[in-house]
This record gives C-alpha cells, structure tokens and sequence, in this order.
C-alpha cells in the first residue's frame, strides 16, 4: 500500500522538505513496481507536477531515476548497491535476535529475503548441539521449497505467485517437495491459516523449518529455525512457533526505530 506523503505535522525537527519528498516519491515508485508517471506521482502524493518534475530531474541527474524512451520514471541503478549494501546489514542487525532465537528454541536461527525470484539468507547463528543445520549465508534457493519462501509468498495475491513459479520452475529437492502450483498455493493457504510455514522434508530430508514474516520489514523478510525432524516435532513446534512470532515482532520495530 502507498505511504502517505509527508506533512509538515509529521516532519521531524531538522528535517529537510526536499530529500523528505524525495525519498517518499521513491518509496511511492517502488510501491508502483518501479515505474511511473508525473501524473500518477501527483495523484499519489498530493504535490504540484511542478515539484515533482523538478525532484524528479535532481534524482536523474544523480542516477537514482531514469527516464524511459515512454517518458515515464523508472527505479535507477545506482540504488541497486545501496540496496545490496542495506541487505547486509540488515543481516548484521539482525543476529542479536536470532541469537535468542537459538537460546530460546535451541535449534539454528536464520533471516532470510526474497531478491526477485529467489531467497537469499542474509544471517544465520547455529544451533549448540552436535547435529544442527547450516545454510550459507548468501546461498540462493527458489522459494517452493523453502520453509521461508512459503512465508513470504503466503502475502502475495496467488496470480503473482503463479507467474514468479511460472519463471523459476518448480524442480524437486526431495521427494517430498511439492511441484504443482496448486498444491504450492494449498500449502499456502495452511500458512495464512497456521501463521506460520513449515519445509517438511522438503529442502533436505530429515530436515524440518518453521519460519514466519518479519511484519512491516522494509524488504520482504521471514525468520526461520531449523533442526532435525526428530527434534522439530509436533509438540516441539507448539512451543517455537510463539517464540518465532515474537521475536519477529521484536526486530520489525527494532528495524523502523530510527537510529536502531
């Protein structure tokens, strides 16, 4: 959903109106999927067409937006490396958290975002007990099989989840892993009405990951645990998937504290 635009009410003290108005246009294009109008910028943010297209020339003019042979605004390149480089530290902001995640749960924590098509892991802390789980972090995996994939694409309308399942394929990991786009948005409708997703299997045999969204994360976001199956049981699950929620919770507010 669109961010509202930035009134004089809601601007901290000090704030500077030009860079305010600036990020919340970037902020509205990305909402858009990355390209726009002036008009529809104007619709959206309630500022004169003229301020618009004169931010708008000061951010072409620094690479952050380019203007399209259409004459519509797109994303720029220039803030994919500040994207990459706020990817990583989110992951450095979140070990703290999945650090309680495993002395809480004992089983190996991690966070986890969706980059395009694919999951990437941005952090992980490890189980203490002899036999635990370890993902790389920065390995790539396509989310169908992914206990955290199904976490984040539960938010997605199905259409959406048809067309990015359409691209990547569904090649099975395991025997278990589930190949039709029916039963990968079945699955996700178990996640929306469990509050939580579970890779059964399906990644690694004798593996099994419960994980869950980070709310409101500046990036689609999911936390996960992962342990044995003979750990993560039934009843196992019970007493994680609490913990799970909260300290989500916890790093969603920690991430949209100012300063944090």
């Amino acid at each position: 959903m669109p961010t509202s635009s930035t009134t004089d009410s809601a601007r901290p003290a000090g704030g500077v109106q030009s860079l305010e108005r600036a990020f919340d246009l970037l902020e509205r294009m990305a909402d858009a999927g990355g390209e726009v109008g002036l008009s529809e910028l104007s619709a959206s943010s309630g500022l004169p067409l003229p301020t618009i297209h004169r931010l708008m020339r000061t951010l072409v003019a620094c690479g952050y937006v380019r203007q399209q042979p259409n004459r519509r605004y797109a994303l720029g390149p220039r803030l994919i490396r500040l994207g990459e480089s706020a990817s990583r530290l989110l992951g450095t902001w979140a070990r703290p958290y999945l650090a309680r995640l495993v002395e809480e749960t004992g089983e190996t924590a991690n966070m986890a975002l969706l980059d395009g098509d694919e999951i990437v892991y941005v952090a992980q802390v490890p189980s203490k007990h002899s036999m635990r789980m370890f993902t790389e972090v920065g390995r790539r995996v396509l989310p169908h099989s992914t206990g955290v994939g199904k976490a984040l694409l539960a938010g997605f309308p199905p259409e959406e989840v048809r067309a990015l399942l359409g691209r990547t394929g569904m090649p099975a990991a395991t025997d278990k892993t589930i190949t039709t786009p029916d039963g990968f948005l079945a699955a996700l409708e178990d996640v929306r009405r469990l509050g939580y997703a579970m890779d059964d299997n399906e990644q690694e045999i004798g593996v099994r990951c419960l994980a869950v969204p980070v709310p409101d994360s500046p990036t689609a976001a999911a936390i996960s645990i992962s342990g044995p199956a003979g750990r993560v049981t039934e009843s196992a699950t019970e007493k994680i998937v609490p913990v799970l929620r909260q300290i989500a919770v916890e790093l969603s507010e920690a991430l949209a504290t100012p300063g944090t």
